[in-house]
């Protein structure tokens, strides 16, 4: 661990710091379990500043009681193998922890006779649930929509041409395109693992109206879709080839509005910053859209191992500086993955116009 700058994690406003240890290997429970012992192996957290409970604990006529939201897809990390986790923390904590039935939406409610006692278990619970919940699949991204008529357009253009010129190259074909109706900028990923979580990220972006109408001056935002970049080291074998996107007066508003849109959400503990700074792109090529005869195999699931690159010096070459179209941007919103809307683009869980 950077000893200066140790690896921090934010639950419900509270900030604590992941400490690398030794510990004995959990094995994964069996299919019909569903559950696991206990955290991953190496990852302990370490409380980095003193508890504020975000949680109300009530007192009731027997001690102490406290519900808190977990999504039901996370019990089982809370429950263990045959149930050994709860009651390694009901054990440890003296309290105890009752858990709705696997699939139905509920609180967990803890309780005990010290009110310490019920916030140190509702503490270890979160870490436990936090711990997993970041290795769930994002379920939604927050996204920009670039599938203007002009932007799509100009992109099939671009791929009628890259297949004209550049088909002899290696790994590329039409299958590695972008869907045009799906072309967007994704600003960051969110794993929403119920219905409750979905309602609350809507409710966070509605509350970024203000900051954007601020940098925008309550307009649509000029942009131009110019330009392509690779996101690896070497042209000769890329995996994802994307568009370049600016505001068309040179200034940095799009980029603004991006950095305090990941800040804010960041700052709510619904997205997990993966980058210092967001790169602006559209995705243009990506071999995880090649279409080969395993994907079917796999139930149309490309396997990560039996990723193709290609070959875009031709294209980088050709095409470094094409010009896809321009638009008007007047909303960012919370896109379903994985989903398809009436007009082609993702369907949309919540919708922040820019004015």
């Amino acid at each position: 661990m950077e000893i200066l700058r140790p690896s921090l994690i934010n639950i419900s406003g509270r900030i604590y710091r992941r400490n690398t240890i030794k510990e004995d290997q959990y094995e994964e429970a069996e299919e019909e379990d569903s559950s696991y012992v206990g955290p991953p192996a190496s990852e302990q957290f370490e409380e980095e500043q003193e508890f504020c409970d975000s949680h109300a604990i009530e007192q009731t006529d027997k001690g102490f009681r406290c519900a808190i939201d977990v999504p039901s897809v996370l019990y089982k990390y809370i429950i263990g193998r045959k149930g050994e986790t709860r009651r390694r923390l009901e054990s440890d904590t003296k309290t105890s922890i009752n858990i709705p039935k696997q699939g139905v939406e509920g609180q967990i409610v803890i309780t005990g006779s010290q009110k310490a006692a019920v916030s140190s278990a509702v503490t270890r619970v979160e870490l436990l649930v936090e711990s997993f919940r970041r290795k769930q699949p994002f379920t939604h991204f927050l996204s920009f929509a670039l599938n203007h008529p002009q932007v799509q357009d100009g992109f099939l253009r671009f791929k009628e041409e890259v297949l004209e010129q550049c088909s002899q190259d290696h790994g590329v074909d039409g299958s590695i395109f972008q869907n045009p109706a799906k072309l967007h900028l994704t600003v960051g990923t969110l794993a929403l693992l119920n219905d409750l979580e979905v309602t609350r990220a809507c409710e966070q972006l509605q509350h970024c109206e203000d900051f954007i109408k601020t940098i925008t001056e309550g307009k649509p935002l000029p942009l131009e879709v110019t330009g392509i970049e690779y996101m690896n080291d070497d042209p000769a074998m890329v995996d994802v080839l994307y568009a370049k996107v600016h505001v068309k007066d040179g200034s940095d508003k799009l980029q603004a509005i991006v950095e305090r849109l990941v800040d804010h959400f960041v700052s709510s503990g619904l997205m997990v910053r993966e980058w210092d700074r967001v790169k602006l792109h559209g995705t243009v090529m990506n071999t995880l859209f090649r279409k080969v005869a395993s994907a079917e195999a796999t139930g149309g699931r490309h396997n990560m191992k039996e990723r193709e690159a290609f070959d875009a010096r031709n294209i980088l070459k050709s095409f470094g500086s094409y010009q896809f179209g321009e638009f008007d941007l007047n909303a960012v919103q919370i896109s379903q993955r994985y989903s398809t809307d009436c007009t082609g683009f993702y369907t949309p869980a919540g919708v922040l116009n820019f004015s």
